[in-house]
Protein backbone atom coordinates (compact mmCIF):
# COMPACT_ATOMS: atom_id res chain seq x y z
CA UNK A 1 0.00 0.00 0.00
CA UNK A 2 3.14 2.13 0.65
CA UNK A 3 4.56 1.52 -2.36
CA UNK A 4 1.37 2.04 -3.86
CA UNK A 5 1.03 5.60 -2.76
CA UNK A 6 4.84 6.43 -3.58
CA UNK A 7 4.40 5.46 -7.44
CA UNK A 8 1.10 7.58 -7.76
CA UNK A 9 3.02 10.69 -5.80
CA UNK A 10 6.04 10.20 -8.48
CA UNK A 11 3.75 9.89 -11.49
CA UNK A 12 1.87 13.04 -10.55
CA UNK A 13 5.52 14.80 -9.53
CA UNK A 14 6.42 13.32 -13.38
CA UNK A 15 3.63 14.19 -15.00
CA UNK A 16 3.07 18.37 -13.76
CA UNK A 17 7.28 19.08 -14.74
CA UNK A 18 6.40 17.64 -18.12
CA UNK A 19 3.61 19.59 -18.29
CA UNK A 20 5.55 22.81 -16.95
CA UNK A 21 8.03 22.03 -19.85
CA UNK A 22 5.40 21.83 -22.43
CA UNK A 23 4.11 25.45 -21.18
CA UNK A 24 7.20 26.88 -21.08
CA UNK A 25 7.77 26.11 -24.94
CA UNK A 26 5.11 26.44 -26.11
CA UNK A 27 4.73 30.35 -27.55
CA UNK A 28 2.19 32.43 -26.35
CA UNK A 29 -0.32 34.23 -29.46
CA UNK A 30 -0.31 36.82 -30.88
CA UNK A 31 -3.92 38.10 -29.86
CA UNK A 32 -2.83 37.67 -26.11
CA UNK A 33 0.12 39.64 -26.17
CA UNK A 34 -0.95 42.32 -28.06
CA UNK A 35 -4.43 42.59 -26.66
CA UNK A 36 -3.91 45.91 -24.56
CA UNK A 37 -1.36 47.61 -26.85
CA UNK A 38 -3.07 50.61 -28.74
CA UNK A 39 -0.43 51.76 -31.90
CA UNK A 40 -1.89 54.75 -33.53
CA UNK A 41 -3.55 55.29 -36.99
CA UNK A 42 -1.25 53.91 -39.41
CA UNK A 43 0.32 51.07 -37.32
CA UNK A 44 0.19 47.87 -36.43
CA UNK A 45 1.15 45.70 -33.00
CA UNK A 46 3.84 43.43 -33.61
CA UNK A 47 5.71 40.40 -31.50
CA UNK A 48 9.65 40.32 -30.97
CA UNK A 49 11.51 37.58 -30.72
CA UNK A 50 11.18 38.19 -26.66
CA UNK A 51 7.52 37.70 -26.90
CA UNK A 52 7.15 41.29 -26.13
CA UNK A 53 4.60 43.92 -27.99
CA UNK A 54 5.89 46.31 -30.28
CA UNK A 55 4.14 49.09 -32.98
CA UNK A 56 5.76 48.61 -36.41
CA UNK A 57 3.78 50.71 -39.38
CA UNK A 58 1.04 48.56 -40.96
CA UNK A 59 2.74 46.32 -43.45
CA UNK A 60 -0.44 46.10 -45.57
CA UNK A 61 -3.35 47.65 -45.69
CA UNK A 62 -7.28 46.19 -46.89
CA UNK A 63 -7.85 46.97 -50.45
CA UNK A 64 -11.19 48.20 -49.77
CA UNK A 65 -11.75 51.30 -52.07
CA UNK A 66 -12.71 54.88 -50.33
CA UNK A 67 -10.23 57.56 -51.92
CA UNK A 68 -9.39 60.59 -49.35
CA UNK A 69 -7.28 63.52 -50.22
CA UNK A 70 -4.04 63.79 -47.73
CA UNK A 71 -2.81 67.16 -46.75
CA UNK A 72 -0.03 66.55 -49.02
CA UNK A 73 -2.31 67.01 -52.08
CA UNK A 74 -1.66 62.95 -52.72
CA UNK A 75 -4.81 60.94 -53.06
CA UNK A 76 -5.05 57.40 -51.18
CA UNK A 77 -7.40 54.72 -51.73
CA UNK A 78 -8.26 54.69 -48.57
CA UNK A 79 -7.57 56.18 -44.78
CA UNK A 80 -5.34 53.51 -44.03
CA UNK A 81 -2.63 53.88 -46.74
CA UNK A 82 -2.42 57.58 -46.13
CA UNK A 83 -1.80 56.96 -42.27
CA UNK A 84 0.51 53.93 -43.48
CA UNK A 85 2.41 56.63 -45.58
CA UNK A 86 2.27 59.04 -43.15
CA UNK A 87 4.51 56.47 -40.87
CA UNK A 88 6.37 55.06 -43.61
CA UNK A 89 7.93 58.65 -44.57
CA UNK A 90 7.53 59.88 -40.93
CA UNK A 91 5.91 62.92 -42.13
CA UNK A 92 2.51 64.26 -40.46
CA UNK A 93 -0.17 63.51 -42.77
CA UNK A 94 -4.01 64.58 -42.14
CA UNK A 95 -6.91 63.67 -44.19
CA UNK A 96 -7.60 67.05 -45.79
CA UNK A 97 -11.25 65.52 -47.55
CA UNK A 98 -12.62 62.53 -48.81
CA UNK A 99 -12.39 61.56 -52.31
CA UNK A 100 -9.69 62.41 -55.10
CA UNK A 101 -7.83 65.83 -54.70
CA UNK A 102 -8.77 68.44 -56.69
CA UNK A 103 -6.11 70.38 -59.11
CA UNK A 104 -4.94 72.99 -57.67
CA UNK A 105 -4.12 76.11 -60.15
CA UNK A 106 -1.63 78.72 -58.89
CA UNK A 107 -3.12 82.22 -58.14
CA UNK A 108 -1.36 83.94 -60.80
CA UNK A 109 -2.02 81.31 -63.69
CA UNK A 110 -3.63 82.69 -66.72
CA UNK A 111 -7.57 81.73 -67.46
CA UNK A 112 -8.14 79.72 -70.48
CA UNK A 113 -9.98 81.89 -73.15
CA UNK A 114 -14.00 80.45 -74.03
CA UNK A 115 -13.02 78.50 -77.58
CA UNK A 116 -15.26 76.66 -79.93
CA UNK A 117 -13.37 72.52 -79.74
CA UNK A 118 -14.24 70.70 -83.09
CA UNK A 119 -15.45 68.33 -80.64
CA UNK A 120 -18.52 70.86 -80.03
CA UNK A 121 -18.51 72.19 -83.18
CA UNK A 122 -19.46 68.29 -84.18
CA UNK A 123 -21.87 67.62 -81.88
CA UNK A 124 -23.61 71.32 -82.52
CA UNK A 125 -23.58 70.36 -86.50
CA UNK A 126 -25.19 66.69 -85.49
CA UNK A 127 -27.54 67.89 -83.23
CA UNK A 128 -28.92 70.68 -86.33
CA UNK A 129 -28.65 68.01 -88.87
CA UNK A 130 -30.52 65.50 -86.55
CA UNK A 131 -33.42 68.13 -86.30
CA UNK A 132 -33.58 68.73 -89.39
CA UNK A 133 -33.84 65.12 -90.54
CA UNK A 134 -36.94 64.74 -88.27
CA UNK A 135 -38.83 67.18 -90.70
CA UNK A 136 -38.28 65.10 -93.69
CA UNK A 137 -41.41 64.11 -95.08
CA UNK A 138 -41.77 61.60 -98.41
CA UNK A 139 -43.59 61.92 -100.90
CA UNK A 140 -47.31 59.88 -100.18
CA UNK A 141 -50.04 58.90 -102.87
CA UNK A 142 -51.57 62.07 -103.28
CA UNK A 143 -49.27 64.76 -101.76
CA UNK A 144 -45.72 66.19 -102.37
CA UNK A 145 -43.24 65.38 -99.24
CA UNK A 146 -40.02 66.98 -98.61
CA UNK A 147 -36.43 66.37 -99.14
CA UNK A 148 -33.41 67.49 -97.07
CA UNK A 149 -32.60 70.02 -99.38
CA UNK A 150 -35.79 71.63 -99.49
CA UNK A 151 -35.95 72.21 -95.87
CA UNK A 152 -32.74 73.83 -96.35
CA UNK A 153 -33.60 75.94 -99.08
CA UNK A 154 -37.01 76.71 -96.41
CA UNK A 155 -34.72 78.08 -93.81
CA UNK A 156 -32.02 79.85 -95.60
CA UNK A 157 -34.79 81.73 -97.47
CA UNK A 158 -36.30 82.61 -93.95
CA UNK A 159 -33.20 83.78 -92.16
CA UNK A 160 -31.68 85.53 -95.27
CA UNK A 161 -31.60 89.13 -95.53
CA UNK A 162 -31.67 89.62 -99.00
CA UNK A 163 -28.11 88.69 -99.69
CA UNK A 164 -28.53 85.33 -100.51
CA UNK A 165 -25.58 84.82 -97.98
CA UNK A 166 -25.75 83.51 -94.29
CA UNK A 167 -23.77 85.34 -92.02
CA UNK A 168 -22.95 84.28 -88.93
CA UNK A 169 -25.55 86.09 -86.92
CA UNK A 170 -28.22 84.64 -89.52
CA UNK A 171 -26.98 81.75 -88.84
CA UNK A 172 -27.35 81.70 -85.31
CA UNK A 173 -30.85 82.68 -85.65
CA UNK A 174 -31.46 79.55 -87.31
CA UNK A 175 -29.51 77.24 -84.94
CA UNK A 176 -31.59 78.55 -82.26
CA UNK A 177 -35.05 77.62 -83.42
CA UNK A 178 -34.16 73.96 -82.01
CA UNK A 179 -33.63 74.22 -78.37
CA UNK A 180 -32.14 70.92 -78.57
CA UNK A 181 -29.43 71.81 -80.90
CA UNK A 182 -28.61 74.95 -78.99
CA UNK A 183 -28.65 73.33 -75.48
CA UNK A 184 -24.90 73.16 -75.37
CA UNK A 185 -24.06 72.91 -71.57
CA UNK A 186 -20.02 72.93 -71.91
CA UNK A 187 -20.05 75.79 -69.11
CA UNK A 188 -21.27 76.13 -66.12
CA UNK A 189 -23.01 80.16 -66.41
CA UNK A 190 -25.96 80.31 -69.29
CA UNK A 191 -24.15 83.69 -70.87
CA UNK A 192 -20.35 81.79 -71.70
CA UNK A 193 -22.61 78.75 -73.21
CA UNK A 194 -23.93 81.13 -75.50
CA UNK A 195 -20.91 82.41 -75.98
CA UNK A 196 -19.62 79.12 -77.05
CA UNK A 197 -22.72 78.71 -79.24
CA UNK A 198 -21.83 81.76 -81.66
CA UNK A 199 -18.36 80.81 -81.96
CA UNK A 200 -18.99 76.97 -82.86
CA UNK A 201 -21.05 78.95 -85.42
CA UNK A 202 -18.36 80.68 -86.61
CA UNK A 203 -16.85 77.15 -86.84
CA UNK A 204 -19.47 75.85 -88.72
CA UNK A 205 -19.53 78.79 -91.25
CA UNK A 206 -15.92 78.41 -91.93
CA UNK A 207 -16.27 74.19 -92.37
CA UNK A 208 -17.69 75.48 -96.58
CA UNK A 209 -16.76 79.17 -96.09
CA UNK A 210 -14.95 78.86 -99.84
CA UNK A 211 -14.36 82.13 -100.88
CA UNK A 212 -13.57 83.07 -97.11
CA UNK A 213 -16.06 86.03 -96.83
CA UNK A 214 -17.51 84.51 -93.92
CA UNK A 215 -20.69 84.23 -95.47
CA UNK A 216 -22.81 81.06 -96.52
CA UNK A 217 -24.31 80.79 -100.25
CA UNK A 218 -26.97 78.35 -100.45
CA UNK A 219 -24.94 75.74 -101.73
CA UNK A 220 -22.00 76.41 -98.92
CA UNK A 221 -24.70 76.28 -96.48
CA UNK A 222 -25.86 72.98 -97.98
CA UNK A 223 -22.60 71.45 -97.97
CA UNK A 224 -21.65 72.66 -94.54
CA UNK A 225 -24.74 70.79 -92.94
CA UNK A 226 -24.91 67.77 -95.42
CA UNK A 227 -25.01 64.38 -93.34
CA UNK A 228 -22.84 62.89 -95.63
CA UNK A 229 -19.57 65.36 -95.49
CA UNK A 230 -17.28 64.61 -92.86
CA UNK A 231 -15.66 67.95 -91.37
CA UNK A 232 -11.81 67.34 -91.31
CA UNK A 233 -9.66 67.46 -88.68
CA UNK A 234 -7.57 71.02 -88.34
CA UNK A 235 -3.97 71.62 -86.64
CA UNK A 236 -3.03 74.77 -85.69
CA UNK A 237 0.87 75.94 -86.62
CA UNK A 238 3.54 76.83 -84.53
CA UNK A 239 7.06 77.63 -85.30
CA UNK A 240 7.64 75.06 -87.99
CA UNK A 241 5.47 72.63 -85.04
CA UNK A 242 1.56 71.34 -85.40
CA UNK A 243 -0.53 71.10 -82.71
CA UNK A 244 -3.88 68.83 -81.91
CA UNK A 245 -6.76 70.27 -81.01
CA UNK A 246 -7.13 71.57 -77.64
CA UNK A 247 -3.15 71.99 -77.10
CA UNK A 248 -2.25 75.33 -75.44
CA UNK A 249 0.79 77.34 -75.40
CA UNK A 250 1.20 81.30 -72.88
CA UNK A 251 2.33 84.12 -73.77
CA UNK A 252 3.05 86.62 -70.79
CA UNK A 253 0.35 85.68 -68.46
CA UNK A 254 -1.62 85.17 -71.27
CA UNK A 255 -3.05 81.45 -72.27
CA UNK A 256 -3.78 80.41 -76.26
CA UNK A 257 -5.54 77.23 -77.12
CA UNK A 258 -5.62 75.49 -80.60
CA UNK A 259 -9.06 75.15 -81.43
CA UNK A 260 -10.32 73.98 -84.53
CA UNK A 261 -7.01 75.09 -86.57
CA UNK A 262 -6.55 78.60 -84.87
CA UNK A 263 -4.94 79.84 -81.60
CA UNK A 264 -7.53 81.83 -79.50
CA UNK A 265 -5.75 83.96 -76.88
CA UNK A 266 -7.09 85.69 -73.92
CA UNK A 267 -5.69 89.27 -73.54
CA UNK A 268 -4.85 90.11 -70.16
CA UNK A 269 -2.65 93.10 -69.27
CA UNK A 270 0.09 90.96 -67.43
CA UNK A 271 1.91 93.18 -64.16
CA UNK A 272 5.43 92.18 -63.13
CA UNK A 273 8.12 90.34 -64.90
CA UNK A 274 7.07 88.22 -67.98
CA UNK A 275 7.44 84.57 -69.17
CA UNK A 276 7.04 83.10 -72.26
CA UNK A 277 5.86 79.26 -71.84
CA UNK A 278 5.99 77.26 -74.42
CA UNK A 279 3.32 73.93 -74.08
CA UNK A 280 6.02 71.64 -73.90
CA UNK A 281 6.17 73.26 -70.69
CA UNK A 282 9.91 75.57 -71.39
CA UNK A 283 9.99 78.50 -69.83
CA UNK A 284 12.17 81.70 -71.67
CA UNK A 285 13.43 84.16 -68.79
CA UNK A 286 13.98 86.61 -70.63
CA UNK A 287 11.46 90.01 -70.36
CA UNK A 288 9.04 90.33 -73.37
CA UNK A 289 8.64 94.27 -74.12
CA UNK A 290 5.23 94.79 -75.43
CA UNK A 291 6.43 95.34 -79.05
CA UNK A 292 7.78 91.47 -78.84
CA UNK A 293 4.56 90.21 -77.11
CA UNK A 294 2.59 91.87 -80.45
CA UNK A 295 5.72 89.68 -82.13
CA UNK A 296 4.76 86.51 -80.57
CA UNK A 297 0.85 87.26 -81.33
CA UNK A 298 1.77 87.92 -85.07
CA UNK A 299 3.70 85.02 -85.26
CA UNK A 300 0.65 82.11 -84.29
CA UNK A 301 -1.21 84.05 -86.41
CA UNK A 302 0.53 84.03 -89.58
CA UNK A 303 1.27 80.62 -89.70
CA UNK A 304 -2.47 79.91 -89.89
CA UNK A 305 -4.62 78.72 -92.76
CA UNK A 306 -7.99 80.61 -92.88
CA UNK A 307 -7.50 82.57 -89.57
CA UNK A 308 -10.82 81.72 -88.03
CA UNK A 309 -13.29 83.38 -85.80
CA UNK A 310 -11.69 86.74 -87.41
CA UNK A 311 -8.71 88.73 -86.39
CA UNK A 312 -10.37 91.02 -83.94
CA UNK A 313 -12.60 88.68 -82.66
CA UNK A 314 -9.61 86.44 -81.49
CA UNK A 315 -8.76 88.60 -78.57
CA UNK A 316 -11.62 90.77 -78.43
CA UNK A 317 -13.87 88.33 -77.10
CA UNK A 318 -11.02 86.78 -74.56
CA UNK A 319 -10.66 90.78 -73.59
CA UNK A 320 -14.32 91.43 -72.45
CA UNK A 321 -14.46 87.97 -70.57
CA UNK A 322 -11.22 87.99 -68.38
CA UNK A 323 -10.77 92.22 -68.18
Amino acid sequence: MMWSSLVVVAFALLAGTVSGLQAEGEPVSKSKICANVFCGAGRECAVTEKNEPTCLCIEKCKAHKRPVCGSNGKTYLNHCELHRDACLTGSKIQVDYDGHCKEKKPENSAASPVVCYQTDRDELRRRVIQWLETEIIPDGWFSKGNNYTEILDKYFKNFDDGDSRLDSSEFLKFVEQNETAVNITTYVDQETNKLLRGLCVDALIELSDENADWKLSFNEFLKCLNPTFNPPEKKCALEDETYEDGAETQVECNRCVCACGNWVCTAMTCEGKNEKMSSQGQHHEDTLTEEELARYVQELQKHQVGWGYGDSLLCILCLLLFL
